[in-house]
Parts: structure tokens; sequence; C-alpha cells
């Protein structure tokens, strides 16, 4: 479910330069929406669930393991904001691994439940995978805002410290990633005023610094775990009043300095809606790199 503070947050509607007006949160959640395939529970709690979008026909389906945004907050999004794209990829043949997870604003989120909640989330593929034929070696995982950087976390797993709570043995692979407007960069988020979730919410997600986890970030923020060997596309609005471009510019410098192959792609008249909106020239990039991906 949609929640009003998304709204109150977002509802900015900013002008292009020919007065052309981006696209606002109600102009995607008004459309009647889509529902998936089935709905898969990963834990007790109500927000602990995956929703599976599976094409037609028989046959190993490639995997997109999709991941929304919000600010990492469960009141502002869930998993439902990302039907519209989910659908979309359905019915071009790619299964959908629609994951959602405490927010920062629920009992047991923020640090470590946020992450543990998508880890355990991602890691439920492999469980599912022999039941509705998904190809565990074709996983792309795709996040947006908030769950950019998710994304690019769930692919960076392995990199984890060795005393990190959050390190599992064996972590979900995936082959790719691409981020449509993300956050990897948690330190730099947290340094940035202007970034549409607020200064404060990093230190909510990434919780206080501790004698056992010192360093907030070294398990959080994606930096941190350059290179993480995948394959990274950043998909940018140039028009994004929500997350600033240059988060994305700095990110995808980080990690092509470290060896990773990060690619940034700013398209332009484009703003943060239309990242995850499926007629939008956005998502029509970011499409044609899953597609790509996925091959």
């Amino acid at each position: 479910m949609l929640r009003l503070a998304l709204f109150a947050l977002f509802a900015i509607t900013p002008m292009m330069a020919m007065d052309t007006p981006l696209l606002t949160w109600p102009d995607l959640t008004s459309r009647a929406r889509p529902a998936p395939n089935a709905t898969i529970a990963y834990g007790s709690d109500a927000y602990q669930k995956v929703d599976l979008w599976l094409p037609k026909g028989d046959g190993r389906h490639p995997v997109v393991l999709m991941v929304h945004g919000g600010c990492w907050q469960t009141e502002i999004a869930d998993r439902t904001l990302m039907n519209w794209i989910a659908d979309d990829l359905r019915r071009r043949g790619i299964a959908v691994w629609n994951i959602d997870y405490r927010g920062v604003d629920r009992p047991g989120g923020g640090y470590p439940g946020t992450f543990q909640d998508a880890a355990a989330a991602a890691d439920a593929l492999a469980a599912y995978a022999a039941r509705y034929q998904l190809d565990l070696e074709h996983v792309v995982a795709v996040g947006h805002s908030a769950g950019g950087h998710l994304a690019l976390w769930l692919a960076g797993r392995a990199k984890l410290p060795k005393g990190s709570v959050l390190r599992t043995a064996h972590p979900l692979p995936i082959k790719h990633v691409i981020s449509l407007g993300g956050l990897p960069d948690l330190e730099a988020t947290a340094a940035s005023p202007d970034n549409g979730c607020g200064t404060d919410i990093i230190a909510r997600l990434t919780g206080p610094k501790t004698t056992a986890h010192a360093d907030v970030f070294a398990d959080t923020s994606v930096p941190r775990l350059l290179p993480i060997g995948v394959p990274q596309d950043l998909v940018n609005g140039e028009n994004d009043r929500i997350i600033p471009m240059r988060l994305g510019i700095n990110y995808g410098a980080q990690a092509s300095k470290a060896g990773d192959k990060a690619v940034l792609h700013r398209i332009p008249a484009t703003g943060h809606v239309e990242l995850i909106a499926p007629e939008s020239a956005a998502w029509g990039k970011a499409r044609s790199l899953i597609l790509g991906a996925l091959k």
C-alpha cells in the first residue's frame, strides 16, 4: 500500500526548461494497478513478503529481482509501487521477484532488520526457483531510489566484513544491477541536505555507533564494498529533484575507479517518477538494459 506520506514528501512537480511538467506520484498511482501471480511470505511480518510475476508459458524464466524505494520507510512506499513496471516485464517474458522489507519506521526495521529482510527476501528466490521454473543463472537486480541502494548492496554482500551481522554464507548470485535514481553512497546521502529523503533518515537506517558496530557505513554503504564484481548501470533523470544527479555521478566514478564496470545513463526531461513509469523514455532505457543483461 502506498501511504499518504509519499505524496507529502514527493508531490513536487518540477518544471523543465520548456515548461513541460514532469510526472507526479498520483499520475502513476491513480492508474489501474496490475496484480502479481503469487505472494510469498519469507517471515511473519506483514512486510516480509515477495510478489512473484510470472510470464506465460513453460521454461526457465530469466528473473528480475526488484527492490522498491521510499526512503527506506514503509510508511512512504511498499512493493506495490513497482507493479506497473513488473507487469511490463512479465508481458515481455521476464519473471519478477518483487521484494518487500521492514522500513526504518517499522518494528524490527533499521539496522540490522531492513538489511536482513532484503537479504532473506532475495535468498528466498533460490528456494522457489524449481517450483516456478526460475532461472537462477540469469538474475538481474533492479532497484528504484532507496531500492537502488539495496539492489547494489544485495549484489555486493559477498564483500561484507567477516564480523558483520549482515554477512551470510551463500548470498544469491546476482548477474547485473540496474539502479534507477539510486542512493548507493549512504555517507554522501547523509551529507547532502538536498536529497529528497533528508539526512536524518540515514542515521535511522545504519543505527548508532556501538562498540560492536563502530563504523556504521562499513557494511551498509555500497562504496565500502567496492569492487562488487558485478556490472552496474545507473539510470538517472536530468530533472530529478529528489535524487540529485551528482549522487549518481560520484558513485559511478567510485565504482569505476575501484575496477567495476559502472555506466551512468543520464536521461533528459526526466524526473523521479518517470524512472518507474512503463511508458517513459527512462524506463524504456532501463528495460533495454535489463533485456541485454539477461541474454
